[in-house]
């Protein structure tokens, strides 16, 4: 109970410093690098409420007010690339109740990572086209399983366009090179691909409605030599919290990029999070996109034994044991590098939630909102939307 009174403390007196509200000469400054509010970016849709990365998820998303639709993409067997967060469609897409593709499972390497499963480098697009997307997290809707096709690119693109065109405000898309070093190494390379689709677009300009993001330097550095002009994104890693310290701890296959993998260089996510790593991803890159943990982490209670207490006695531990601590100075580092930062990813469930955000996640979001992110990945868009609101209500706008 102390701990969480702590927490609390500190996070009370986080909002005091972070937010003065409205004062004498008019509304009070945001702390974003740009000064305008945050963006709301629907993580592959609306993904609490539908299966991910489909049609019908992003439309969820925008009706419910995101500013921005993100995806991962992924190639198939005929070079077209597809919303899909993994090359292996198990853990997506009804493909194990497909017998005619029963012969294709196989257990593979991904990212260093042992895998069993179907792989989109193993399909054409008419193939993958007769799947159907299901929800990843089993406290979801399982009902529209199966429901949702799988959709490319250019589909999302189009999408996009349409959306703008008949809600009258602007839908951004937010694409990713998933694990291209695998697929290039597959003879699949996506980044061209990638480039050629936003050129043809109209939108290969740092103004455009895009932002492309990848967790492996090379995939960006490579596009932006290829003329890529848009917005580029540094996305930042890391397996999962040590409890008793709240330090981050790494596992393959997010332990550090595959291309460093590759190449021997040992070092993890973390470098990338000090003044000199920031300086190095400005020379190719416009912001970075970190796990959250790296701005506010979280630590459990540690039991005689040396182990997390399960507080709740729920019969696991999580999120939900632990409390947050005092934030890190990662945003105003990035700023001052001349970098935004959008961390990922915000969900409701509250075994996700730290006990001082009382099970209401947005909560979460205040704290984040007020430390000036520039923007939030949430499975959940309604709920970044009402905590915005809020926020920006608190600060006279």
């Amino acid at each position: 109970m102390r701990t969480l009174q702590i927490a609390l403390t500190a996070t009370a007196a986080l909002c005091i410093a972070a937010c003065s509200g409205t004062g004498p000469s008019g509304p009070a400054k945001l702390l974003t690098l740009d000064g305008n509010p945050p963006l709301v970016i629907a993580h592959r849709g609306a993904s609490g409420y539908l299966p991910e990365q489909t049609l019908e998820a992003y439309t969820k998303a925008i009706e419910l007010g995101a500013d921005v639709i993100e995806m991962d993409l992924v190639s198939t067997k005929d070079g077209v690339l597809i919303a899909r967060h993994d090359p292996n469609l198990a853990i997506s897409t009804d493909v194990a109740k497909h017998p005619r593709f029963a012969s294709r499972k196989k257990t593979i390497k991904v990212d260093g990572e042992t895998q069993t499963g179907w792989f989109s480098n193993d399909f054409t697009l008419a193939e993958i086209k007769t799947l159907g997307g299901i929800s990843t997290d089993a406290e979801r809707p399982q009902e529209f399983n199966g429901k949702f096709k799988v959709v490319t690119f250019q589909e999302i693109i189009d999408f996009a366009k349409a959306k703008s065109k008949e809600t009258g405000r602007t839908i951004a898309i937010y694409p990713e090179t998933k694990n291209p070093t695998y697929f290039r190494d597959l003879g699949l390379p996506m980044e061209d691909k990638v480039v050629a689709a936003i050129t043809a677009a109209g939108w290969n300009s740092k103004t455009a409605p895009i932002y492309v993001q990848s967790f492996e330097p090379g995939s960006l550095k490579y596009m932006k030599a290829k003329g890529l002009n848009t917005k580029l994104i540094q996305l930042i890693d890391g397996d999962g919290i040590d409890m008793k310290t709240g330090a981050m701890t790494y596992a393959v296959p997010v332990d550090r990029p595959y291309e460093w993998t590759k190449a021997g260089d040992t070092r993890n996510f973390d470098v990338m999070v000090t003044p000199a790593g920031l300086a190095e991803i400005k020379t190719y890159a416009d912001g970075i996109g970190p796990w959250k943990r790296y701005i506010v982490t979280i630590k459990g209670s540690i039991g005689a034994d040396g182990k997390p207490l399960d507080v709740n006695k729920d019969g696991k531990i999580n999120d939900a044991d632990a409390t947050s601590v005092s934030p890190t100075t990662l945003i105003a580092d990035a700023h001052k590098a001349g970098l935004f930062v959008h961390p990922f990813t915000f969900r409701n469930e509250s075994r996700r939630l730290a006990a001082d955000y009382n099970k209401d996640g947005k909560n979460e979001y205040a704290i984040y909102y007020k430390l000036g992110v520039d923007g939030v990945f949430t499975d959940f868009t309604d709920t970044a939307i009402a905590a915005r609101t809020e926020y920006l209500k608190s600060m006279g706008r």
